[in-house]
């Protein structure tokens, strides 16, 4: 059977064993020390227990899930790796401990690195890079141009046997800690946003790489005021080597669609974790809290509310793994608006849970004694705005479709009666004996809209109003539409 929403037993047991690993190892851990360790280069006590939890994690077949095996992954599949997100993506440790996650080991920059880089990148870098033994950061955006790449300035100028960069980029989110930035330039400025920009890995330390975080002097936990962890750099005469380009030049567009497609994903995917969480918090509230004579649960408001939550998320998870479907059989090229839809609606099914988890817990959920996840608007404009995403998916969605023939649309009832007209005469004679031609044309003349006449006019109609007159030549397709009246 085609569709089937049955989880494979084999896989079924590796999500067990996720969810119980990460709620018995990693949560206990991170819920007292998240404050005070760098989860993206761990040292130390905790740096040493990362490696076992790798460890364990690779021994049960889930590290770098999203990769194939060939690549230095798993090959666990997309579908596969949504589910394995609902369960680790509560956590804010567990995707760098699974390398699947927001940070580095980044789901991003290794697929970059495994689809686009050489066999020599990916000993270099790859490989490192999934064993948390360097860490690489994403710079694209820039401080005039964030989701359009055609306002991109920042270029790299081939210099005999290096590249020369120069530009500066903005919300290079980690670069203060990291080892190595995946950096999108301009190469040939006479070409399109979509075939002139390319590639290339530059260390962290190169002379002329200048990142500013925090700008204040204040020496306290905030770091006074800056940018943080999402930091502006300046890229001043930055040079690299001739083979620190990743893939052909000119190609880094289509390498950030699939950097950023799968990082929609994946954000998305570890949407639904946190959902689930919340969705959990307020069916146990509605249960445990008595008020004006009743449980909560009892109030139908609140039933409303759990209602809607439940057909909120459970709508979000099955789009999900539709995505992942289609990406699983087609590629992301053919899942780019289900990509867009499940950007969107993880930004929205953040903020609407939390507010429902909010707002059932009372004052109580006003407090950071509860772990509801705030401040979610970040999500709508990570990886490209909710609006731009929209615009995308309604134009993907078009595609599919074709404008009308001529004035009227095509489920215009007279358009369609008349063929229907036309259709039940062609049934008639094919199928039923000649003494019921006339049983049913008694019946039609009976009839509001099939009978003769109405029939009649709808023809006279359509012919007056699509063959004759201002509109005869009236084409939506060809864009010809009659000259207003002035």
């Amino acid at each position: 059977m085609a569709w089937d929403f049955c989880t494979d037993p084999d896989v079924q047991a590796k999500l067990d064993w996720a969810d119980r690993f990460v709620a018995e190892e990693i949560e206990p851990v991170e819920s007292l020390l998240y404050d005070v360790v760098d989860v993206g280069r761990p040292e130390g006590a905790i740096g040493e227990l990362f490696e076992q939890w790798r460890q364990e994690v690779k021994d049960h077949g889930l590290y770098a899930a999203h990769l194939p095996a060939e690549q230095g992954g798993q090959g666990f599949g997309e579908v596969n790796l949504a589910l394995l997100n609902e369960v680790i993506g509560r956590s804010w440790w567990a995707p760098y401990v699974f390398a699947t996650g927001p940070g580095t080991p980044g789901s991003g920059q290794s697929d970059v690195l495994a689809v686009f880089g050489t066999d020599e990148q990916k000993q270099r870098w790859l490989y490192p890079l999934l064993e948390g033994k360097i860490t690489m950061i994403y710079s694209m955006t820039e401080p005039h141009g964030g989701a359009d790449p055609t306002g991109f300035r920042c270029r790299a100028i081939r210099d005999g046997d290096e590249w020369v960069i120069n530009g500066d980029k903005f919300f290079s989110s980690g670069a203060e800690q990291a080892d190595l930035i995946l950096l999108m330039a301009v190469t040939d400025v006479d070409a399109s946003a979509y075939q002139g920009m390319s590639m290339f890995i530059v260390p962290t330390d190169a002379p002329g790489v200048r990142i500013f975080g925090d700008l204040g002097g204040k020496d306290d936990e905030d770091g006074g005021v800056g940018f943080g962890h999402h930091p502006y750099i300046r890229y001043q005469d930055v040079r690299v080597p001739a083979d620190h380009l990743i893939g052909e030049q000119g190609k880094a567009f289509e390498m950030a669609q699939r950097r950023l497609s799968a990082g929609r994903m994946h954000h998305a995917m570890r949407a639904v974790a946190l959902a689930k969480r919340e969705f959990e918090m307020i069916c146990e509230r509605a249960l445990s809290r008595y008020t004006q004579g009743g449980l909560l649960a009892e109030k139908q408001m609140v039933q409303e509310m759990i209602a809607d939550a439940w057909l909120e998320l459970t709508q979000f998870r099955l789009l999900i793994l539709q995505a992942a479907w289609v990406i699983e059989r087609d590629g992301y090229g053919a899942a780019r608006r289900y990509v867009a839809a499940c950007k969107v609606k993880a930004a929205e099914i953040q903020r609407e849970m939390a507010f429902k988890a909010t707002h059932i817990h009372g004052a109580l959920g006003t407090t950071n004694t509860l772990p509801i996840t705030r401040g979610t608007d970040w999500l709508g404009i990570a990886d490209g705005p909710t609006e731009v995403h929209k615009v995308s998916l309604a134009r993907q969605v078009l595609k599919d479709y074709r404008p009308s023939t001529d004035l009227w649309p095509t489920r215009f009832r007279p358009r369609t009666l008349i063929n229907a007209r036309e259709r039940l005469d062609e049934i008639v004679a094919g199928r039923l004996p000649d003494g019921a031609r006339s049983e049913l044309d008694t019946l039609l003349q009976q009839s509001t809209n099939g009978n003769d006449r109405a029939i009649a006019r709808m023809k006279e109609f359509m012919q007056m109003t699509t063959e004759e007159g201002l509109y005869a030549d009236f084409d939506p397709a060809a864009r010809l539409f009659p000259v207003p009246r002035r």
